[in-house]
């Protein structure tokens, strides 16, 4: 192919390089110049063009992407006329999208001249949509070059395939804890029947029941027997072990788990197992989320009949990480301060913590301040306030109301910060936001009450190294005896919606609000046993104090 100006007169049969405009006349890039065209534009006065003559092997940039684009689409594929040197790939139906990249990075660096750009990898595609362009860059190439690009596109299957959905059969299980309502429930299943729709499934049946191995057991053996082509099941609270409740349903219903865990973010704690030859997805909180997360990624495979395996999720990390949800309980941009030499312990350094005791109720139920009554020799209050202490200490702050001089004087001696609430008889809710005030931005916040002296130290710490492993993104709760207890450790985002509650109530309602940001902690009844009434008092005095 020869390039460059060109006399008019010699120049029939050559092509435009540029577009051209002279007077009237008016040629696109790429007018193959008839004589009549040359006869006009010497009219005109032009006497020199830019333009290409093609040598006898050369092939035209249209037939060239057309023989490229053959070579490399495959099934579930349509190709589009070529013009200009293009070639566009669409899906024929709605599915995934298959590509050798290898393969065609290949392609890419035969020659500069000839260009493959395709969508990413397993994208999903609606049908019509465009899954790849091929462009020849000049307006020729030689065709020893396009037979090379043809060669580097062979191989044992297309290196763009699209695998249509399959119009898989789901059923979804949900477990239940106090406090999650069922509207989020319900949304969950909107949620999930959204998305399968959108990868051409359907949902066939949900169960709903007690966040406990055998109760999830049971449901995925009934929903099995439905004879279905994928399994979901999301919890009350998010999956942190192969041992904790939705794994070991799967594991009790003669299933088996694959992975856990994956490079995607949101989605990390996702969850792959099998039940008879059906797969099983133990779904992150983020699932209940519209937005786009790692649970996508498995189901559109899934939805395309393509097997998922343990490597196929760990080769998801590279652009792994996602675009925020609003339920993130950190966004990956907030910066995580860095512990200096005189650093407190690891939890409060890199996700810090204040504990915050609630003693500032008047406890009209007990006739008297419950919070002095004396318990193995102290004050109730100083058991609490002593095991918050010994978890996290110089991070513990006491609010005061009912009585305030005497509970202060209870806890003489304690390293503790002492704050007022003055208008504590309005109820719980004044007591906490008094409290929260005090708390420095980007803290978390563990909220203990003053009358559960059962609440042991190494509780506390079970609840910070929770809070910790989970980035301080978490809400963490201890549950015993199947309910969850007191305290509650909440994150730094969560802090402004605490102090907005109003009332003779607490957090808890912010639970089912943000349940898939709940991590359960299996704890002993001591974050059960509050003293409310001089029944309780008196059964509390029969037992043993505890470390």
């Amino acid at each position: 192919m020869r390039f460059g100006p060109l006399p008019v007169a010699d120049a029939e049969g050559a092509v435009l390089a540029h577009s051209l405009k002279a007077g009237t006349l008016r040629y696109p890039k790429g007018r193959r110049l008839s004589a009549a065209d040359l006869a006009d534009l010497a009219a005109a006065g032009v006497t020199e063009v830019v333009a290409v003559r093609l040598d006898p092997d050369d092939v035209g940039e249209d037939a060239a992407a057309a023989r490229i684009a053959r070579a490399v689409a495959g099934a579930g594929l349509a190709l589009t006329p070529a013009t200009t040197g293009r070639v566009n790939v669409m899906a024929e139906t709605g599915g995934l999208l298959l590509v050798d990249a290898a393969r065609l990075n290949r392609l890419n660096q035969v020659d500069e001249a000839v260009t493959v750009a395709t969508a990413a990898a397993f994208s999903p595609l609606a049908p019509g949509a465009m899954a790849a362009t091929i462009k020849i860059i000049p307006f020729a190439v030689p065709d020893g070059l396009a037979a090379r690009v043809e060669q580097a596109a062979r191989g044992d299957v297309p290196a763009l395939r699209l695998a249509p959905w399959r119009g898989v059969r789901a059923g979804l299980v949900q477990t239940r804890l106090p406090g999650l309502k069922t509207v989020t429930l319900d949304k969950t299943v909107a949620v999930t029947e959204a998305r399968l729709a959108q990868v051409g499934g359907t949902l066939v049946a949900e169960r709903r029941l007690a966040h406990d191995p055998a109760a999830v057991a049971g449901a995925l053996a009934e929903l099995s027997a439905l004879n279905l082509d994928l399994l979901l099941v999301i919890g009350a609270s998010a999956i942190t072990d192969r041992r904790d409740v939705l794994p070991m349903g799967i594991v009790q219903a003669g299933g088996e788990v694959l992975h856990f865990g994956m490079p995607v973010d949101p989605g990390n704690l996702m969850l792959l197992g099998r039940l008879r030859n059906v797969p099983v997805l133990g779904l992150p909180g983020c699932a209940r989320s519209p937005r786009i997360n790692g649970f996508d990624w498995i189901l559109q495979r899934v939805a395309a009949g393509l097997e998922v395996t343990p490597a196929d999720i760990m080769g998801m990390g590279v652009g792994g990480l996602l675009t925020d949800i609003p339920s993130r309980p950190m966004p990956r941009h907030r910066a995580i301060p860095t512990p200096g030499p005189q650093a407190a312990p690891a939890v409060a350094a890199e996700f810090p913590v204040t504990t915050l005791v609630l003693a500032a109720g008047s406890a009209r139920r007990m006739g008297a301040n419950k919070l002095l009554a004396d318990y193995a020799g102290q004050p109730l209050v100083r058991h609490a306030v002593t095991a918050a202490l010994a978890a996290n200490p110089s991070r513990v702050t006491v609010v005061l109301g009912h009585q305030a001089a005497e509970v202060r004087a209870a806890l003489r001696g304690l390293d503790v910060r002492f704050i007022e609430a003055v208008d504590h008889a309005q109820g719980l809710s004044a007591s906490l936001k008094a409290g929260l005030g005090g708390v420095a931005g980007g803290t978390g916040v563990l909220v203990c009450l003053g009358d559960m002296p059962r609440v042991t130290a190494d509780t506390h710490r079970r609840l910070l190294a929770c809070f910790t492993a989970a980035a301080g993104r978490a809400i963490v709760v201890p549950v015993a005896e199947g309910r969850r207890g007191n305290p509650v450790l909440w994150p730094a985002d969560l802090v402004p919606a605490m102090a907005g509650i109003t009332g003779d109530q607490g957090a808890r309602s912010l639970l089912a609000a943000h349940a898939d940001r709940v991590v359960d902690v299996p704890s002993d009844g001591g974050v059960l046993l509050d003293v409310d009434t001089p029944d309780a008092l008196a059964a509390l005095r029969t037992l043993e104090p505890v470390a």
